[in-house]
């Protein structure tokens, strides 16, 4: 068990400079695809439920964004992009 768990300690720090280098280089959709498989790793490793990270995600959001149907403001004034909708596959 133990050594398994490293191999994933292993995995999600490759992932983690995977992402990185995809910053570097301007592939930021990628980084952010890399940037899921990482929460995704990390929610094994600490044995968090989906429900738990959406339970969270509701807490975070404030109920006005979501009465209003609006999405918060963009940082730095750029406009933003209409949302991406992930599902986390087991």
């Amino acid at each position: 068990m133990a050594s398994s768990e490293q191999k994933l300690y292993s995995t999600l720090a490759t992932l983690e400079q995977c992402r990185a280098v995809l910053l570097a280089s301007a592939s930021r959709e990628t980084a952010q695809l890399v940037s899921v498989a990482i929460l995704q790793l990390r929610m094994k490793l600490n044995r968090i439920a989906d429900s738990e990270l959406k339970a969270l995600c509701d807490a975070m959001t404030p109920d006005h964004w979501l009465a209003e149907g609006s999405r918060p403001p963009s940082p730095q004034g750029r406009p933003r992009r209409p949302p991406t909708v992930l599902k986390l596959v087991k």
